[in-house]
């Protein structure tokens, strides 16, 4: 059975408590990152018992990602009528990569993608899946509005502003900012998206 299967089948804590609980394993993987986040350190920080956890979430897998979620569920696709505008909404809006605290618990859990089969496979299902939908969506608009050409890799354009800006946090050190977002979008994405035809052979095999 799989952490979402699972997920179905255990009983809930309610209402309050069960936010209280996610919120204190935001804290704690604020604190300490995923990799040295233990359930005893958030029931600790929750003031719950362990079986209270455990009656809940049979691991910590469950636990972060049910936070993550709780932290930032996948708001609706953005529909400004421009590619542009949809990104900057998309970006720079509640829960965008503009946030600080947004950054801060993607840092924290970067490590795990890396080492941690099980918790990577459910974060790129539930916690990334719906933004790369979302994504997907509005260079779908934008192709159908006649915006970007119709030969657009939307697979490949969907991840980059993101990519870019991260590369730019993580490598440079320049926190991502509204102007920050913006510059890309102007000189990148946007030029990149609506540039006319295709590389010819010989282009694609420099």
């Amino acid at each position: 059975m799989t952490h979402t299967e699972a997920h179905a089948h255990r009983p809930r804590i309610e209402g309050d408590r069960e936010r209280e609980i996610l919120e204190a394993t935001l804290e704690v993987l604020a604190d300490v990152g995923y990799d040295r986040l233990t359930m005893d350190a958030v029931a600790t920080r929750a003031r719950a018992s362990k079986a209270t956890l455990y009656r809940r979430w049979n691991t910590k897998v469950g636990l972060v990602i049910d936070a993550l979620l709780v932290e930032k569920p996948a708001p609706p696709a953005p529909d400004t009528g421009s590619l542009r505008g949809d990104l900057v909404e998309a970006f720079c809006g509640v829960g965008g990569l503009v946030e600080a605290r947004s950054v801060g618990i993607l840092s924290s859990v970067l490590t795990a993608l890396t080492r941690d089969e099980e918790f990577a496979a459910e974060f790129r299902s539930r916690v990334l899946g719906p933004k790369i939908a979302l994504s997907r969506l509005v260079y779908e608009r934008a192709r159908a509005r006649g915006e970007v050409r119709q030969d657009l890799d939307v697979e490949l354009f969907g991840p980059a502003l993101a990519g870019i800006c991260l590369h730019r946090f993580y490598v440079l050190g320049e926190p991502p900012t509204r102007e920050l977002v913006a510059r890309v979008i102007d000189q990148i994405i946007v030029p990149a998206a609506t540039a006319s035809g295709s590389p010819t052979t010989e282009e694609k095999h420099v």
